[in-house]
């Protein structure tokens, strides 16, 4: 899909240094299905080769599905840092440098529920200053609950509010 082929205008993927990969993740994600790449990360499908003879329609059908393959995994590798990328280079497909870097990025339960916690603790010892405005507080009390809740921590609403 051409950036722009239906009013989606050009933006920049975010790109991964090692830090925040739950926010990366999110973002990329977004970025991925605006660009309708998500379906060869997650799923990874096969393509089967054409047969013998194959009508105009199989072929633009097999060349669409492995060209946004190929575009996903691209788009994977130029969002990573030239470390990173040393990495993922010899990865075969988008789904595998998905699950290598959410494996290697995001941590097991354990991080996560410890992060999560953190993000807990730091949300209740949050205080406004005199020099902050609602908006200001607000909002990192809403960036602070939308961590934890990337993280799976459950942060109410009731107790946001």
């Amino acid at each position: 899909m051409e950036a722009g082929s239906s009013g989606f205008s050009a933006m920049a993927p975010p790109v991964f240094d090692g830090e925040n990969y739950q926010t990366w993740a999110v973002r990329m994600r977004a970025y991925l299905e605006g660009y309708d790449f998500w379906e060869a990360v997650e799923q990874d499908y096969e393509d089967a080769p054409l047969l013998d003879n194959p009508t105009i329609n199989q072929i633009n059908y097999y060349k669409e599905r492995t060209t946004r393959k190929a575009k996903a995994k691209s788009c994977l590798y130029v969002v990573v840092s030239p470390t990173i990328f040393s990495r993922i280079m010899a990865c075969e497909s988008a789904k595998y440098i998905w699950d290598f870097l959410k494996a290697e990025y995001q941590g097991d339960e354990k991080i996560r529920s410890m992060k999560g916690l953190n993000l807990i603790t730091e949300f209740e010892r949050l205080q406004m200053k005199e020099s902050e405005t609602i908006k200001e507080y607000s909002d990192k009390l809403i960036s602070i609950a939308n961590q934890a809740r990337v993280l799976g921590t459950n942060l109410s609403d009731n107790r946001l509010v």
